[in-house]
């Protein structure tokens, strides 16, 4: 893979990007990533500091000039959401990526790209590893697993950073100044099942979704993209009206809570292969036109997975199993939830089902609920709550994280706003977002902190679609050396 950036601009920046690019640094897998970015801080000669989670802090002294100016934190996690193709054979714990440059735009062969947050990491390396920029002393925070409930950023020791002014560089469009965001809380609601032997006649099949467009469960959430796993629990649910025979033996969907899923995968017996088949076309037939317009790509198929006599020892689930996880599956809310009121069109409340498991002794399904109101992201925990409990199952939740909120009084925000507008010809426009952030963390620990998001553009993030725009880079890159330098 080596040298397939060459000669991109800035070369230090995509330099430092394709090597990012080479470590594995799926979030859960950061060691190898994390201990190269310190290596990287002590190579340079720079004070930096590595914590037990594997967070980084790498503090570079301000340039002749500005010794008296604030101390500014620049920000980025370094672990990425690993999605890929049907046919790709990558193992993203021990493999790097395959990049590839096309039409402007840096993208990796039929796996996520990793440009949230890689791009942050490798700006935040290239203005460490050069003397040639003016800045005011930098603090430059890595963190971890920010995918999976922003954990890094919570262990993190908020005491080891001085600063009072954070440039996030974790925003995907160019242009936009985000500076507030929704919370959020993964739950993860569990439904058991009793497997038996099921009589003489059992016939198995498989359904599989395959080719939604996915995306990302915060930022991507009100465009009405199909949920795999949602819809999966929508066509078992159909057929179970039909073929009362059915029982599911097993299903998986989705990989990160945190990405709309694209596939999904149920293995059912049916004591009517025959009819049940025959129900099932017309439900692909029903679910395949009803969503053509917006899932050009989808599609459902079936497999013969097995044919046994009685001797044969498969174990499915039990009647009452199998309708407690289809019910449930098709009952939990997801998607939007409700719109904010004060600003059109933004997404206020939503919950995005982004994994199904089968377990040794239940069905798992995992839930990112985010909102900008704590009230309604307690009400959506509860509803799933409610549903645990008619379904005989348990509610579980983890790495609630805070909501980041608009602070009126900045310093920072108005001289980003006037600079861009000064480069680029037009305004900035300043937003808050639906997806999480870790501004929300920071500005939890550290009194008084003033915080700003921005990135360069970057679509599709979370699929294997996902793509970074070499001129966007180029133009963030160069705004972000002239907001260092402004500040003085």
């Amino acid at each position: 893979m080596a040298d397939v950036l060459k000669g991109l601009e800035p070369a230090n920046v995509y330099d430092y990007f394709e090597k990012i690019c080479s470590i594995p640094h799926g979030s859960g897998n950061t060691k190898e990533i994390s201990d190269y970015i310190a290596s990287e801080g002590k190579r340079l000669g720079l004070d930096t500091y590595q914590d037990e989670a594997g967070n980084v802090i790498i503090r570079k002294a301000a340039t002749p000039g500005y010794e008296d100016a604030d101390i500014v934190v620049m920000q980025g996690h370094m672990d990425m959401v690993c999605e890929k193709t049907e046919d790709c054979d990558i193992d993203f714990k021990t493999d790097g990526l395959q990049l590839e440059v096309k039409d402007g735009v840096v993208s990796a062969k039929g796996t996520t790209l990793g440009g949230d947050d890689g791009i942050a990491v490798a700006y935040m390396l290239a203005i460490l590893s050069s003397d040639e920029y003016k800045h005011p002393a930098l603090e430059c925070v890595f963190t971890v697993d920010e995918e999976i409930g922003m954990l890094g950023a919570v262990a993190l020791d908020m005491s080891q950073i001085k600063g009072k002014m954070l440039i996030n560089v974790d925003s995907e469009e160019e242009g936009i100044l985000t500076a507030s965001c929704a919370g959020g809380i993964i739950t993860e609601l569990k439904v058991p099942y009793t497997r038996e032997v099921p009589g003489k006649k059992k016939e198995a099949y498989s359904i599989s979704i395959s080719g939604l467009t996915g995306g990302h469960s915060g930022s991507e959430i009100h465009k009405g993209y199909i949920n795999a796993d949602k819809l999966m629990g929508d066509i078992l649910y159909e057929l179970i009206q039909e073929d009362k025979s059915l029982r599911l033996v097993d299903i998986y969907g989705g990989l990160m809570d945190n990405a709309i899923p694209v596939a999904c995968n149920a293995t059912v017996v049916s004591g009517d292969i025959s009819t049940s088949l025959d129900i099932l076309k017309e439900i692909i037939f029903e679910f395949t036109n009803e969503y053509k317009e917006i899932e050009p790509n989808m599609l459902i198929m079936y497999d013969m997975a097995v044919s046994e006599d009685s001797e044969g020892d498969m174990e499915v689930f039990d009647k009452k199993s199998t309708l407690n996880v289809i019910n449930a599956l098709k009952e939990v809310p997801n998607g939007v939830i409700k719109y904010s009121e004060s600003m059109e069109g933004m997404v206020q409340t939503s919950l995005n089902l982004g994994k199904l498991v089968t377990d040794e002794a239940d069905v798992r399904m995992v839930f990112l609920i985010r909102s900008s109101v704590n009230d309604e992201k307690q009400e959506l925990v509860d509803e799933l709550k409610q549903l645990a409990d008619k379904y005989e199952g348990s509610l579980e939740t983890s790495s609630p994280y805070p909501a980041w909120e608009y602070k009126e009084e900045s310093k920072l925000r108005p001289v980003m706003t006037s600079i861009f507008e000064e480069m680029f010809g037009h305004p900035m426009i300043v937003q808050s977002i639906h997806a999480g952030l870790e501004c929300g963390i920071f500005c939890g620990g550290i009194e008084g902190l003033d915080a700003v998001s921005l990135g360069p553009n970057l679509f599709d993030i979370h699929t294997p679609r996902e793509r970074m725009y070499i001129d966007s880079v180029q133009r963030t890159w160069d705004y972000l050396l002239r907001v260092l330098e402004s500040l003085k």
